[in-house]
């Protein structure tokens, strides 16, 4: 049986537009497992980044529960979900929030100090994780400009992992980058989900859907449907047709 890593009982978000209330998430029951590449689909303004930043502790829902492992996440103040998301998130956005004056091996290990203390060994992981996603040392005092936008996503993913996170979440990750450096950066997630590594992924793009093995669908804030794709295989033609079908039924 599968661990379960997250859940969510009767999510939901609202704000007032104009003098009227917006639902963005309306009574959203979820689960997710450890170990699944869950992928997050629907329309634009269906409220797919909204659903990843709530699980995520960056957003805080109106009502309903957010529970990771035994603890309730959405009852913490800001400054719990801040130690929250450094010690058992990871992120990773469609535009990459690297700092320019920091070298990418400090902008690492800036993300890194934050929980361990431990320079040497964080350093030592930080080698480990840009030698797994393609970075080479001669990058590693580089600045941002100075790299390509497909190795600054990869460096972003290193980040991400730099704190041994749980729980990756990814929002629009290939959304930036061209069609071959997109797929660099799929690979180099799809490498990681099959070491352990739970991944979260918004997308619009069928391509990068096709990475996960559970697929949601929303519409208007509620969840419509789900797919179960089973792990990535690549060239599996059946695996597009299904995606297509599923898609095709929830109207997209």
């Amino acid at each position: 049986m599968k661990e379960i890593l997250l859940k969510t009982e009767r999510l939901s978000k609202s704000f007032s537009n104009g003098g009227s209330m917006q639902h963005v998430l309306r009574n959203i029951d979820l689960v997710l497992y450890k170990g699944d590449f869950t992928v997050i689909m629907g329309a634009s303004g269906a409220g797919k980044s909204t659903l990843l930043y709530a699980l995520s502790g960056m957003d805080t829902p109106t009502l309903g529960t957010i529970t990771f492992g035994d603890q309730v996440i959405s009852g913490l103040s800001q400054d719990g979900l801040a130690v929250f998301r450094r010690e058992h998130c990871g992120f990773v956005f469609q535009q990459i929030y690297l700092i320019d004056g920091m070298s990418v091996m400090d902008n690492v290990l800036s993300a890194g100090l934050l929980v361990d203390k431990d320079r040497k060994a964080l350093v030592r992981r930080a080698k480990e994780l840009f030698a797994a996603v393609g970075i080479p040392e001669d990058a590693y005092r580089k600045f941002p400009t100075q790299i390509s936008g497909g190795e600054a996503q990869r460096v972003g993913i290193v980040r991400a992992l730099i704190n041994s996170p749980e729980i990756l979440f990814a929002d629009e990750p290939t959304g930036a980058l061209n069609s071959q450096t997109g797929l660099d950066v799929l690979d180099t997630l799809t490498r990681f989900n099959e070491q352990g590594q739970s991944v979260v992924m918004v997308t619009h793009d069928m391509r990068s859907a096709r990475r996960g093995d559970r697929i949601l669908y929303l519409k208007d804030g509620a969840i419509l449907g789900e797919c179960d794709l089973g792990r990535y295989v690549h060239g599996d033609a059946r695996r597009h047709e299904k995606l297509s079908g599923f898609l095709q039924d929830m109207g997209w």
